[in-house]
């Protein structure tokens, strides 16, 4: 278990520095320009002092988001090997690779592209300050439901694999979990503080980063993760 935690970790760490490459040159210049949206947008009332900058904007975008991502690519490598541990061999009877392959397109929709559906990404300059703790709590509030769908839409197939067969079992399983997902979607209250003058292409723009950020993250743990074991039980079984 040592040696799968470790390798989640490294592949975690490895994913880290290939999204942060990706988010300097995609992501930064979005946050760079939203910032000065804001900027052009809030104007100090008469005797009212502007707010300390806590943090430069050269240590965000450079040491910060490095860090920031290195903890979290880091820490989802070590969870990742952790869901790898307890699936493999039990719910697949795949490869190593194929697993991890698995399990990464599975979390990276569950867990990124089902709740940023319904609660997207947004850039600074977008969102009430007042509402940032309520905003946090309805998406991790999806991702729960996300994730408590996908376990019972897996134990819903389960079911149903010895009377329909695996690819049917399959298939009705990925309709349970949309049918759920979905009411879920529909029960919590929608979110839309976009100001009207906000560059639609910014905002579509600075989307799309965050999502190729997730993408780059769960695509390389998948597969540097499946790599490494694969390679390894390779090996001990030679």
């Amino acid at each position: 278990m040592g040696q799968l935690l470790l390798r989640g970790m490294l592949a975690g760490l490895l994913a880290a520095v290939l999204a942060f490459g990706f988010a300097k040159i995609a992501g930064e210049p979005q946050v760079d320009r939203a910032i000065g949206f804001e900027e052009s947008h809030h104007h100090a009332e008469p005797g009212e002092a502007e707010e300390p900058e806590l943090v430069s904007r050269p240590v965000q975008a450079g040491i910060g988001l490095a860090t920031g991502i290195a903890v979290y690519g880091t820490a989802l490598g070590g969870l990742f090997a952790l869901a790898f541990a307890f699936i493999n061999g039990r719910l697949l009877q795949l490869s190593p690779r194929t697993t991890a392959i698995v399990i990464a397109g599975l979390g990276f929709l569950v867990f990124y592209v089902v709740p940023n559906l319904k609660y997207p990404a947004n850039p600074p300059a977008v969102g009430a300050p007042d509402t940032i703790g309520y905003r946090t709590q309805l998406y991790f509030t999806m991702i729960v439901f996300s994730a408590a769908a996908l376990a019972i839409a897996i134990a819903f197939g389960r079911q149903l694999a010895v009377k329909l067969g695996a690819w049917n079992a399959t298939i009705a399983g990925a309709l349970a979990y949309l049918v759920l997902v979905g009411i879920a979607a529909f029960m919590l209250p929608p979110i839309n503080e976009v100001p009207a003058t906000f560059p639609a292409d910014l905002l579509w723009n600075f989307r799309v980063a965050s999502l190729g950020i997730q993408a780059i993250l769960w695509t390389t743990i998948g597969l540097a993760f499946g790599a490494l074991t694969e390679r390894s039980q390779s090996a001990q079984t030679a």
